[in-house]
Formats: C-alpha cells, structure tokens, sequence
C-alpha cells in the first residue's frame, strides 16, 4: 500500500473567550461558591420563574437607577451655591455696579445667583424683609431638591416588602405543590419551590439597600449645601446691609432730582 505522505494535520487551537466575554466569565468563576458549583445553581432561571412581584422589584430598580443619575447630575454644588460666586459680587456691590451683580446672578443659574439677584432688585426695601425673603427662596428650592429625591424613599420602602410578597407567594404554592402532588416523598420538590420563593426577598433586598443608601446621601448632601448656602447668604446680608462701624449705612442710595 503507499503510504500517506500528507503533511500532518495541524493540533486544533485550545478554545479561548475573546476578551471583552474573557472577563465577566472569569470574575463569575472567582465568586462563584463550591455549593453553586456542585449544585449547578441556574440563577438566571430562577429570575424568570420569580412572577409578577419580581417584575414589580424590576420596574422598582429602573425608577432607582433613573432617579439615581439625575440627582447626581443636577443636584451639584454649582447648581445650588457655587464656589466663589459670594466672593464675586461683593466687590462689585461696593461699588455699585447692580447690573454687573445681575448678570453674574444670572449667569451662574443656582439657587445663590437667584437669591442674589432678588437682593439686587428689591435692594432699596426693609433689609429684615429682604433677609426673611431670601431665606424663603432658599428654602423653597432645597426642598424642591429633597422632593425630587423622595422616590428612593419609596423605592427602598416598597421593594423589601414586594420580595417578602413573592417570597409568601411562592411558599404558597410551593406546599400546593406538596399538598396535591405527594411531594412529601421528595424533599427536592419543597426545596427547590422554597429556592425560588426566597428569590424575590433577596431582588427586594438587592433593589431597596442602595435606594436606602442614595437616598441618605442625597439627604445629607442637601443639609451640607443648605449651610453653605446660608452661610454665603448671611454673609452678603451683613456686608450688603448692616450698618458700617461708623454708623453709615452700607448701601446709600443717591436720590435723584426731579
């Protein structure tokens, strides 16, 4: 017979991820446990047989996330009492340059510039009204700040308790399961209904601990902003306002001839 003189087939290529699947795989391996190994636990499954309370704790994570990010976007210190503005106009106000002081204000589009250009306008009034009416507008807009964060509130709220719901749902129908199918002799039929039941506490609880978290945070970054922002208004009251050491009012207003 002749023999075969066809250069050898070449080794196949050991199977390799590529790398952007390379590492989610590889940190999915690092964490994942030896009873998930042993037990080829199929988490992914286990989401999709949750039922309509899981669906609710989904929608719940979307309103999280959406109100998450526009906080962290719009609720910045240059939207609130931005860095240098107070030092800004002080000067200017010495010498009465007003309509340079509004344009700054306005320029600066925060909670401070606003209070500062209704103290540019109404300069020639009650300096007690004027303080109570900045103070007024202050407030007004951190609460509109606290308000538009009151959904994580809600979020970590409601989430826990629609898990527990699913979580007695399916324990309900878990030992449905036993009652009528004499699931008594097969322990695997009550555990795996109780592995899934368990599913949606543990969403509920994924969901509503960094709700929890983002909503005291933003908490505390409102009282943290709102001292700096009395700090800079009680600062331009008093340069603006008060009467000078001599007795001078610090703002003379020059009347004019008729």
């Amino acid at each position: 017979m002749p023999r075969d003189t066809s250069p050898p087939a070449p080794a196949a290529a050991p199977f390799s991820l590529p790398a952007p699947f390379f590492l989610p795989v590889l940190f999915l391996s690092l964490t994942a446990t030896p009873a998930r190994a042993a037990t080829g636990l199929d988490l992914m499954a286990q989401l999709e047989e949750g039922g309509i309370p899981l669906l609710a704790i989904a929608g719940l994570s979307i309103l999280f996330l959406a109100v998450a990010i526009e906080r962290l976007v719009h609720f910045r210190a240059s939207r609130v009492v931005p860095a240098g503005l107070a030092d800004e106009v002080l000067p200017l106000w010495a010498r009465h340059d007003f309509a340079a002081i509004e344009a700054v204000a306005a320029r600066s589009d925060s909670t401070l510039g606003r209070v500062i250009g209704f103290l540019v306008a109404h300069r020639r009034h009650d300096p007690a009204r004027l303080g109570s009416a900045a103070g007024d507008i202050a407030s007004m807009e951190l609460r509109q700040h606290q308000q538009k964060s009151y959904a994580l509130s809600i979020v970590a709220t409601v989430a826990p308790i629609v898990g527990l719901l699913g979580t007695v749902i399916g324990m309900i129908e878990a030992f449905h399961v036993i009652a009528f199918s004499e699931g008594m002799g097969n322990p695997a039929l009550l555990a795996g209904g109780i592995s899934m039941a368990l599913v949606n506490t543990a969403a509920g609880l994924c969901v509503a601990l960094p709700a929890l978290a983002m909503h005291h945070y933003l908490k505390h970054r409102t009282a943290l902003l709102g001292l700096a922002l009395e700090k800079d208004v009680n600062r331009l009251l008093h340069a603006w306002f008060l009467p000078r050491e001599d007795g001078t009012p610090a703002l003379q207003v020059v009347g004019h001839a008729h």
